[in-house]
């Protein structure tokens, strides 16, 4: 019988592919098959233009080792250990667990075998931290060349700027953006918020950079932000925190930026823009979170949890605040970026996908959770034994186990156990719905999806509770 084997192969840039063509690498595998005749190739799997420092984003890599999994192949041969990860410790996880599936993995350049326990893993070890060492050398240099660049003012990204066409390496003044970009900033320095300077710009029929009709709050929040209308650039905004994982994060001071004046014409002048950057600060609380000064309003357990009929999340926002005390309510995502359903038809908007979930009052998600935990624990006998019978009635290995799981979570309940466990531990998903939403059941596992009714009577809270032993329909008045 043949040994079924999958060759991967990477291409990680530009340079790399004239240098050594894809079809080229192929070319490599096929001639290596062609001298194993007890082997048969099963599928090559290729990534083009992805970095080998983290797995998360190679998805055929990712496929064939869910295709490992299922016994799909024996054997996968690829060119050398840096092509297959340049993480040490994704490397010996990945390979041991392959040979937990029974496949072997052939380094065909480092001639290493997996199966070989002599010295094979060791090899391996050593192979890996040398190319996990070269990928920090690499960004090492990359990071040195970016700071010669910045401090140079050139313009990393699209250059897609609002008021602005790149020709080549220069930014030259687009007219007709231009006086979009100075009708924001005047509008917003005569007092009008971001809020209704974006209803107007629709109403207008201007166009964002990218040639949308529809604008956002956040959108005209970024334009107002954006030192480069008054011929600064700032670099760092964001910056990667492990060259390992190349992930992104917004920099609240972590990293020094830098700032250079531009060579580009400016639309506003210095002036205007620091005015504009006051009245924006005056509006936005700051949060202290380790050491980091972070501008917005403080996230909620309950924003992670939250979901729109509309699909969007949900933002925390003040619902009413007096001398004695602030409450608090939730707001879908894209009412809040784009306006609701009734604000848009009033001023002749396009209201094909608005939203018309009003806002969420804090005080009847805290009413649902008390319905919630109260009703497991009275329920909690009933509950588990209905969860029994489905385990001894199951050939699904992965419900059986969700199960067991769950029972184990219910019996460690108490009426004094903390929100935050209690919401992360059971809760999947709270739907904002008065529509269908049997979409949202199939991400049942092991937690339990609400689906909470809001007749925006403030008087009244209806509650519908899913999950496989579970169905609740309750309906409370305040």
């Amino acid at each position: 019988m043949k040994k079924r084997v999958a060759v991967y192969a990477r291409v990680s840039t530009e340079h790399e592919s004239q240098i050594n063509a894809l079809s080229n690498q192929i070319q490599y595998y096929d001639d290596i098959l062609k001298q194993h005749k007890d082997w048969k190739l099963y599928e090559r799997y290729v990534d083009e233009g992805i970095s080998g420092t983290s797995i998360n984003k190679r998805i055929n890599f990712l496929r064939m080792i869910d295709d490992a999994k299922n016994n799909k192949f024996d054997l996968i041969i690829t060119r050398e250990v840096s092509r297959f990860a340049r993480n040490t410790v994704d490397t010996l996880q990945l390979t041991r667990e392959l040979k937990k599936y029974g496949v072997e993995v052939y380094f065909t350049e480092d001639n290493i075998w997996t199966f070989n326990d002599d010295d094979g893993e060791l090899r391996l070890t050593i192979m890996a931290t040398l190319a996990q060492n070269e990928s920090r050398k690499t960004s090492q240099r990359v990071k040195a060349g970016q700071k010669i660049s910045f401090e140079n003012g050139v313009i990393y990204g699209t250059g897609n700027i609002l008021g602005y066409d790149k020709m080549g390496k220069d930014f030259i003044i687009n007219k007709e953006q231009a006086e979009i970009v100075k009708f924001i900033f005047d509008e917003y320095l005569n007092g009008k918020g971001c809020t209704t300077i974006k209803y107007e710009c629709e109403e207008k029929g201007y166009k964002t950079s990218t040639g949308l009709s529809k604008w956002s709050s956040s959108y005209i929040a970024r334009v107002l932000r954006n030192s480069f209308y008054c011929g600064t650039i700032i670099y760092r905004k964001q910056y990667s925190s492990n060259y390992l994982e190349q992930r992104k994060v917004t920099n609240y001071g972590e990293v020094d930026n830098i700032t250079v004046e531009g060579k580009h014409e400016p639309i506003i002048t210095k002036e205007d823009f620091d005015k504009v950057q006051k009245m924006l600060d005056e509006k936005s609380t700051k949060i202290y979170m380790n050491k980091k000064q972070r501008i917005g309003v403080p996230k909620s357990i309950w924003t992670k949890k939250i979901k729109c009929q509309c699909g969007s999340s949900f933002h925390r926002r003040i619902y009413h605040k007096n001398a004695y005390e602030t409450t608090y309510g939730y707001v879908c995502y894209r009412r809040k970026q784009y306006g609701g359903y009734e604000i848009r038809k009033k001023r002749g908007l396009d209201i094909s996908d608005a939203c018309n979930i009003k806002m969420i009052a804090e005080w009847k998600l805290e009413i649902m959770y008390s319905v919630l935990i109260k009703y497991i624990l009275e329920n909690k006998k009933e509950i588990v034994g209905a969860i029994t019978e489905k385990i001894a009635t199951s050939n699904n290995d992965k419900k059986i186990m969700n199960y067991k799981n769950f029972i184990n979570k219910i019996m460690s309940l108490s009426f004094d156990l903390d929100k935050e466990y209690f919401l992360n531990n059971f809760i999947n998903k709270i739907i904002v719905s008065d529509n269908e939403f049997k979409w949202y059941l199939n991400e049942i596992d092991d937690e339990i999806i609400i689906r909470l009714f809001d007749t925006y009577n403030s008087k009244e809270v209806n509650i519908e509770i899913y999950y496989p032993t579970i169905n609740v329909r309750a309906k409370y008045k305040y």
